[in-house]
């Protein structure tokens, strides 16, 4: 039967570690999401806060949709979007990879560059003070239910079923939060002992994808009641560990990859058993202009 691009985002595979943990009783398993069409997680949010907003009406062919991001979910909004015919502006920062900017106009989303020095923070802003024109429609990702219940739907079933029930523990960055606040309700619901552990940047440190958010711009989807554990990430840290994933693992992955995979294995070496999860949200060819694979 013939499918839609749409039809291929999820059901991405899990792979084991094979040279990170020695503790035979211990397994670590990578996510590989950059198998999604759109090459990251942020597939599977696209598709359902657009898709639940076209059945609930909110939007049209006609609306002029705007969203701030990173990089990720606005490929997978432009990706999505062109799909269902929609006009689409994505937001974010100056210092963006080319590859990123170039792979959102590619597929036919318009782009606006704000301050590197303000970072996302002033891509949300320029957004909001676009809205209060009345003219535009956000998804607004930090504070949109569909965004984490993608993961309910998706990403947390496909876990606790490819590890046939027996994940113990599930790491995973955080930048919007929906990945880790929609897979951890769904495997707590199967498993309350499964433990949750978020990743985030030390006090300074910068890592794209991964952010400790000022309170005030703390996604509103956030619970921290769904999070058991939360381990601090450093740049270098996570740059190393991207590259030895290429080099060891043939996992080719970017930065906040990194930071989730150094979380997971420090926690790894702390336990006796266990089956850990650990999310690999996109792949490494969307930062070869950037330094993270300049040696």
């Amino acid at each position: 039967m013939n499918k839609s691009i749409i039809d291929l985002v999820g059901n991405t595979p899990l792979v084991e570690a094979k040279t990170l943990i020695k503790n035979p009783k211990v397994k670590l398993l990578f996510k590989l999401e950059g198998h999604n069409p759109g090459g990251s997680v942020k597939d599977r949010a696209a598709f359902n806060m657009i898709n639940e907003a076209l059945k609930r009406g909110e939007i049209t062919t006609n609306s002029r949709l705007i969203e701030p991001t990173s990089g990720n979910t606005g490929i997978a909004l432009a990706m999505i979007a062109s799909v269902f015919g929609l006009n689409l502006e994505l937001v974010m920062p100056e210092n963006a990879t080319e590859e990123r900017v170039k792979t959102m106009k590619a597929y036919g989303a318009k782009v606006t560059l704000t301050s590197a020095e303000e970072g996302i923070i002033g891509s949300r802003d320029y957004v909001e003070n676009k809205m209060k024109s009345g003219n535009y429609y956000s998804f607004n990702q930090f504070a949109n239910d569909d965004n984490w219940k993608a993961h309910y739907k998706t990403t947390g079933p496909e876990i606790w079923k490819a590890t046939e029930h027996k994940v113990t523990h599930f790491v995973s960055s955080m930048g919007t939060t929906g990945t880790i606040m929609g897979t951890s309700t769904f495997l707590k619901e199967q498993n309350p002992s499964i433990k949750i552990i978020g990743v985030q940047p030390e006090d300074g440190a910068k890592i794209p994808g991964i952010r400790k958010w000022p309170k005030e711009y703390l996604p509103k989807i956030f619970n921290s009641k769904k999070v058991d554990q939360v381990i601090e990430v450093n740049e270098k840290e996570a740059t190393d560990m991207a590259r030895y994933l290429a080099a060891h693992e043939g996992i080719f992955s970017g930065m906040s990859s990194g930071g989730a995979a150094t979380a997971a294995v420090k926690l790894c070496e702390q336990l006796d058993e266990g089956v850990v999860v650990s999310i690999v949200c996109d792949r490494g060819d969307r930062y070869l202009s950037s330094p993270l694979f300049k040696y």
